[in-house]
């Protein structure tokens, strides 16, 4: 039997016996912690700017993530009572309908599925902590760094004590709390930071990203938690607004900290002209976006989100190497796992 000792690298088979090892595993009991602690401080801190909670579907027709070009994730199909659709990857387009129904914006904690396969950095079903607000980028990079700024305080009140004892001390958590302005580079500042290296950078010829690598690069040799916006358009969804003319940038943004991205934000456009453009841009069918495109249309509306991986937001609290240690109950892709 897997015991608590053995934990820090459990092994992901089926194993029957991990649901029990976890009852008595102290890193385990800090995560179930820590999840409360997201809830509450989220919640507190979204009703203080009243932003409101949406309860929402995990089904949808259409997907944040299609597979366009510069696409890195797959969504997870599925069949209800005869009728193909597919399990929430995030439900961004929902919130951007909810920034209608609520003057101040929306928000939400649920599940996303992704049909990828999983890693140490990578889960299959994880926990999104999104909003979207009126206002455009500068907006909703400065509500970020509130949020987070929140989360760190929070953790160092309440969980101090045993997140050092997991994580091995807690400045990296009194860094974040204590930052007063977080360092920005544009994508094209980067690419010259990380200069020839070629594993640093994906290079598709129309367009390019950054490598898990790259990012790491970035927070070893310009800050450990640093924004890097305005990517090539063609390597994000087509969702995110234009910043100019020329099409060949976003108004977009991820904020790299612990394993490298835990936030990804961006600007939307504002009616159906641009969204349409982008769409036939990114080669993505819109006849799954057609509701969308209609509530452009009839609401047109300046509004940007952002969407927090819990998981990877706990890896770095915590220390940890293996994202898939950050869940009490993991579910893998094609394994059956209890409970």
């Amino acid at each position: 039997m897997q015991t608590a000792a053995t934990f820090a690298h459990p092994g992901w088979h089926a194993d029957p016996e991990r649901f029990l090892a976890i009852l008595d595993s102290p890193l385990h009991r800090t995560v179930a912690e820590l999840q409360n602690l997201m809830t509450v401080v989220s919640t507190r801190f979204w009703a203080e700017r009243g932003v409101q909670a949406m309860h929402l579907p995990i089904t949808t027709d259409s997907v944040s993530s299609p597979m366009g070009l510069g696409s890195d994730s797959l969504p997870v199909q599925v069949e209800l009572f005869g009728r193909p659709t597919y399990l929430a990857d995030s439900m961004q387009f929902m919130l951007e309908y909810g920034c209608r129904l609520s003057p101040s914006g929306a928000w939400y904690l649920m599940p996303s599925f992704r049909g990828e396969d999983s890693d140490a950095t990578h889960l299959n079903q994880f926990f999104h902590s999104e909003a979207e607000i009126p206002g455009g980028l500068d907006e909703v990079i400065a509500t970020v760094e509130d949020y987070v700024r929140r989360l760190a305080g929070a953790v160092l009140a309440e969980h101090s004590a045993t997140v050092s004892r997991q994580a091995g001390a807690t400045g990296h958590v009194e860094h974040m709390a204590a930052l007063k302005e977080f360092p920005r580079l544009t994508f094209d500042e980067a690419v010259r930071v990380l200069g020839d290296d070629p594993s640093a950078v994906r290079d598709e010829g129309g367009w390019r990203t950054l490598t898990r690598h790259g990012e790491r690069r970035l927070m070893a040799e310009v800050a450990p938690v640093l924004w890097v916006t305005h990517f090539d358009h063609l390597s994000v969804p087509f969702y995110q607004a234009y910043a100019d003319d020329s099409r060949k940038r976003a108004r977009n943004a991820d904020l790299l900290f612990g394993i490298g991205e835990v936030v990804g934000a961006g600007e939307r456009h504002i009616d159906d002209m641009a969204a349409r453009t982008a769409l036939g841009h990114h080669c993505v069918d819109t006849a799954s976006y057609d509701w969308y495109l209609r509530m452009k249309q009839a609401r047109p509306m300046l509004t940007s989100g952002f969407g927090l991986g819990v998981e990877r937001w706990l890896m770095w609290v915590l220390g940890q190497t293996d994202i898939r240690d950050m869940q009490l109950a993991p579910r893998l892709n094609g394994i059956s796992l209890v409970p």
